[in-house]
């Protein structure tokens, strides 16, 4: 499994804005299981964060906040936000895995942020 984003787009995706410790817990009620469920929702998302797209309230923020998270290997998520990311990148890569390559060569072409990335959020480098 590789690192990206979406990653974050729901799991830390689901915060808002960033403050001083660790993102904005605002969005981490939303039903992941219920967006990744609907294609329809699952493609505004990935449209929203390609720039192919309008986004929501929760897309912007993600999209805002997805650089960092990623940069920082996910250092101001908190444990909900984590386990969200989880669950948004085996989704990506099990389900939509050339959306997720996409992904990955918008939000880190050079594979900088991975293997810090997914150490943080899955406990090795996959």
């Amino acid at each position: 499994m590789q690192v990206l984003t979406l990653v974050v787009l729901v799991g830390c995706a689901a915060t808002a804005v960033l403050s001083a410790d660790t993102y904005t817990t605002q969005f981490d009620n939303i039903d992941l299981e219920a967006i990744l469920k609907n294609e329809k929702l699952v493609d505004n998302y990935t449209k929203c964060l390609m720039d192919e797209g309008p986004c929501t309230n929760e897309g912007r923020t993600l999209k805002k906040l997805l650089p960092d998270a990623l940069k920082t290997a996910c250092a101001k998520c908190t444990e909900k936000q984590k386990i969200g990311a989880r669950k948004v990148i085996k989704f990506y890569q099990t389900q939509h895995p050339e959306d997720f390559k996409k992904l990955q060569q918008k939000y880190d072409p050079e594979g900088k942020f991975k293997a810090e990335f997914e150490k943080a959020l899955f406990g090795q480098t996959l």
